[in-house]
């Protein structure tokens, strides 16, 4: 069995969950079969399992609007995955970037398809403020994959029934199989240094929040809870790669305003940090907040968990199959209606009941450890990279022989 893994992300180049997916996936899938990546950017790894190429557009000639350059690129970047030989017996693919890469090889070539839906696009509407006219295009382009998939899997229960609500699809080709977690990787650490950096004081509890600027993590929600906040609390954004220019403008005058009316400390974290760094704050936080108005999986949840930290989560998506209340977190109605399923309906409420909950476990030391000890424990019990690949694996086999 080969299998080849079409992906936007890849190390070096990784800046959200599905990439930190298909490194992880990669690897322990290496253990069982042969695999191949082929992702954006330029890097190479042509010895050992998995091998590893990036392709690279070049933009350079581009005169479309800027707003498209993302998407012509990925088109492009797609056709090269398919003029280098594909020898793979599936292709398994992994956001709309990779899609039409996927479509061309099962269609040119011969082989199933394998496709996991790691956010669907219906369910970002926001994304026309990145993409413009392009997120017509990435709408059909997910669809047309989506519905020619020999398999279609959903990193959870809920976003299961969302594929099933929204495409065409026969119930028996999707099946749900979790993102993971790397324990002996993400575990409890001790690096004071790391706070030192970055001007925390470790004598104060933080809640911390480690994401993307957009629409879909609801920072801006989080960025409002602030001026709720209990005046001891240190608030730590590790916040960088903003979707827009309107969007990270909006973020800086909101974390602005929150600075100016809050009698605490916030740290904003505007690059990207280390993995190592990451693990460090994850241990040194008294609570991790995901306040996501749309979340699939939230594997930035199951990070702060292995390090023994307690959430503070919206209450939609996959997350609410990772925590369990009043064991490992807590979870917050977004009390979103169903003709406005993107949002909150009422944000001045969610912004106080992320600051309620976030206060009431900075309180209480003892409790957020308790917490922490059995997010952990469900993290090793239940989010094995190990066992997603044997599942993975036995999927491609089952495609492959029908």
């Amino acid at each position: 069995m080969k299998s080849l893994l079409l992906t936007n992300e890849f190390p070096p180049n990784i800046y959200g969950g599905a990439g930190i997916h298909v490194q992880y996936l990669s690897r322990e899938l290496a253990q069982l079969c042969d695999v191949e990546v082929r992702c954006f950017g330029d890097q190479k790894v042509e010895e050992g399992n998995p091998t590893v190429e990036g392709f690279a557009a070049d933009r350079s000639g581009y005169s479309a609007p800027d707003a498209l350059h993302s998407v012509f690129s990925s088109l492009q970047n797609c056709l090269d995955f398919n003029t280098k030989n594909i020898d793979a017996d599936v292709v398994h693919l992994h956001t709309w970037y990779s899609h039409f890469g996927g479509i061309l090889a099962k269609l040119n070539y011969g082989i199933p398809l394998v496709l996991t839906v790691h956010s669907l696009e219906p369910l970002r509407p926001w994304k026309r403020e990145q993409l413009g006219g392009g997120y017509d295009f990435t709408l059909w382009l997910e669809k047309t994959a989506i519905e020619m998939a020999d398999a279609v899997v959903a990193v959870s229960k809920e976003t299961r029934e969302d594929i099933l609500r929204l495409f065409d699809v026969d119930e028996e080709k999707v099946p749900v199989i979790y993102n993971g977690i790397d324990p002996d990787e993400y575990t409890p650490t001790e690096a004071p240094e790391v706070l030192d950096k970055h001007g925390i004081d470790p004598e104060k509890p933080f809640v911390l929040f480690v994401g993307r600027i957009t629409r879909q993590k609801g920072i801006i929600h989080l960025v409002n809870a602030i001026q709720h906040l209990d005046p001891d609390t240190q608030v730590v954004l590790c916040a960088g790669a903003p979707d827009t220019p309107a969007i990270a403008a909006e973020m800086s005058e909101a974390v602005d305003r929150a600075k100016e009316g809050f009698e605490g400390e916030v740290i904003w974290i505007q690059e990207m940090v280390s993995t190592e760094e990451k693990i460090a704050l994850y241990s040194h936080a008294r609570v991790f907040c995901c306040p996501s108005i749309y979340e699939p999986f939230g594997i930035i949840n199951l990070e702060a968990m292995a390090c023994e930290t307690p959430v503070v989560a919206s209450e939609v998506g996959g997350m609410k199959e990772i925590i369990i209340p009043d064991e490992t977190g807590t979870l917050v109605s977004l009390e979103q209606q169903t003709e406005s399923p993107f949002e909150a309906t009422h944000p001045e409420v969610f912004a106080k009941d992320l600051a309620n909950a976030i206060n009431e476990l900075i309180r209480d030391e003892d409790r957020c450890a308790a917490m922490g000890k059995a997010g952990r424990k469900r993290v090793l019990d239940t989010f094995s990279w190990a066992e997603i690949a044997k599942e993975t694996l036995a999927l491609y086999e089952k495609v492959c022989a029908e």
